[in-house]
């Protein structure tokens, strides 16, 4: 998928607190919801865009080793993550385009889903997602 918007690090590094605040929304990871990121990372998010790292390695694994820190840390706090992707989302419109818009919200219901099925948590978190992708222009 090619955008047209140049990406960088904290774009990705703010994607891992989303995605982990979605894993978190029951108050606890498990290992399956990690794999189903990994997966969906390596088969969608490497594709957006060609910035690499520090380490030359593609930026897009920034999401998962973000996920995988605030996971070692142990915090399960669902909001903070939440919230502080809310808020780059608010000061970076411009990079959430409508096809970033749509993986996003792919990537935190394939992850939300993958232990058997959707609790109440994780629908209300990813309706608040939904409605505030659709206040963001591209």
């Amino acid at each position: 998928m090619a955008t047209k918007k140049k990406m960088t690090l904290k774009f990705y590094q703010n994607l891992g607190k989303l995605f982990y605040a979605i894993a978190a929304a029951d108050m606890r990871v498990r290992d399956v919801e990690f794999n189903k990121l990994k997966e969906l990372v390596k088969k969608h998010w490497l594709e957006v865009d060609v910035i690499e790292d520090a380490y030359h390695t593609d930026a897009a694994y920034q999401i998962e080793i973000v996920f995988d820190w605030l996971n070692d840390k142990e915090n399960l706090n669902a909001k903070a993550g939440y919230n502080a992707f809310i808020k780059y989302k608010n000061e970076q419109p411009h990079l959430f385009t409508d096809d970033i818009k749509k993986l996003i919200l792919k990537t935190a219901h394939a992850i939300a889903a993958s232990f058997s099925g959707l609790n109440k948590s994780e629908l209300i978190m990813l309706a608040k997602l939904d409605l505030e992708l659709k206040k963001t222009r591209s």
